[in-house]
């Protein structure tokens, strides 16, 4: 069964949610160093924007004009938060419209880290892309604590109490 289209939806779900609660952040506990992989929340939901970028747009063959995993797409909240809607609109697209075939089918490109060309199946791509949204969605959660702001739940079961129509995709 292809799930990817309910989880492109709860990612959606999740961010809304996650920067409604950043919205609620000082400037200066947004771009404080809170010890995150990143350093700051600010740091942490462009490169989550950084890494989405990379791959939806390896999975379209598509340049996707990234020169590093810890570049600034936007410096401000407001613009960020608008090519994050962007994107997730983007990779709702883009897994409503790929078949079984294509999820098995190879996704060639050149690696920002290290270097040289990789292939790796669209489906674990995808895999890959949820899972490290989820990874750096919790550090930004654990920063929202350590600020005071009690963050959302961020758990597949709450977004299908709020949206049961998912639960059929």
């Amino acid at each position: 069964m292809n799930h990817f289209p309910l989880m492109a939806r709860f990612n959606e779900w999740d961010n809304q949610r996650l920067y409604g609660s950043v919205a609620g952040l000082s400037e200066e506990q947004y771009r404080a160093d809170m010890g995150l992989f990143f350093g700051s929340v600010h740091r942490t939901l462009n490169h989550i924007l950084v890494v989405d970028r990379v791959w939806t747009r390896r999975i379209d063959g598509e340049p996707h004009g990234i020169s590093g995993l810890d570049m600034e797409i936007h410096d401000s909240f407001d613009a960020l938060g608008r090519a994050r809607a962007e994107e997730d609109a983007r990779l709702i697209r883009q897994v409503d419209g790929i078949g079984e075939e294509r999820l098995r089918r190879p996704v060639r490109y050149r690696r920002i880290i290290g270097a040289g060309e990789a292939e790796t199946r669209c489906d674990h791509v995808l895999i890959t892309l949820f899972n490290h949204q989820t990874h750096h969605r919790g550090q930004v959660h654990a920063a929202l604590t350590q600020c005071g702001i009690e963050p959302p739940p961020l758990d597949v079961v709450f977004f299908l109490d709020e949206r049961p129509e998912a639960a059929r995709l």
